[in-house]
């Protein structure tokens, strides 16, 4: 299932979470994994759909899942990019610590999907794929975009001081930019945790996944 991760983002987050009880799996863990496969199963031609775009404007939302694990609270992060309107990178992940705040660890995020944005546009340099105008780095916490925005850094975001530094950095030199978005269209949601059916569906068609062999 890892595999198919990589033409199916709507089952990156189900399969992260069952893969990290490999080493020692139990009889809820395989009843997860069932459901998956009956999902798959109940969509099996359901893919990305990549095509053609006058524009390559390069866009990615972030979100956080704070505190979301139960076993040790730890917040699940995610981003996804787009070039145009194709998704072509995302990534879901458990942070490696515990965040004080619903701000802190959507910041984190936030810094990790900035490099990532970074990194794409020296890729797309690289292979001339066109001139790569300001970027767009999207969340749904307004906290977090005062932090990105303000050069006074207070006592209560130290721990995180480098990570306000080097968005801030990104944003002064116009390599990015941010802004607000309402959770309700938060596409990166569907890499944070489970949702329902109609918004599994919402999110999907919004990043491009349909049915591959459904008439033009």
């Amino acid at each position: 299932m890892n595999y198919l991760t990589v033409t199916r983002p709507d089952i990156s987050f189900v399969v992260s979470v069952v893969s990290q009880f490999l080493n020692s799996p139990c009889e809820d863990h395989r009843n997860a994994v069932i459901r998956i496969v009956k999902y798959i199963k109940g969509s099996p031609r359901k893919g990305l759909l990549y095509g053609h775009n006058n524009h390559t404007k390069v866009v990615c939302y972030s979100d956080v899942d704070w505190a979301g694990s139960p076993s040790n609270m730890r917040s699940t992060s995610s981003y996804c990019v787009s070039i145009g309107d194709n998704l072509i990178s995302w990534k879901s992940k458990k942070q490696s610590v515990v965040a004080r705040s619903n701000t802190e660890a959507e910041y984190r995020v936030m810094a990790s999907a900035t490099c990532e944005l970074i990194w794409l546009k020296q890729l797309l340099k690289q292979l001339q794929f066109g001139e790569v105008t300001q970027m767009t780095l999207i969340c749904d916490n307004q906290a977090a975009l005062h932090i990105s925005s303000n050069s006074v850094f207070h006592e209560r975001t130290k721990h995180i001081e480098s990570d306000c530094h080097f968005i801030r950095e990104n944003i002064i030199s116009r390599d990015i930019k941010t802004e607000f978005v309402n959770s309700n269209n938060q596409l990166a949601d569907i890499f944070t945790k489970p949702l329902r059916g109609p918004m599994i569906d919402y999110i999907c068609n919004k990043l491009g996944t349909y049915d591959l062999y459904a008439p033009a």
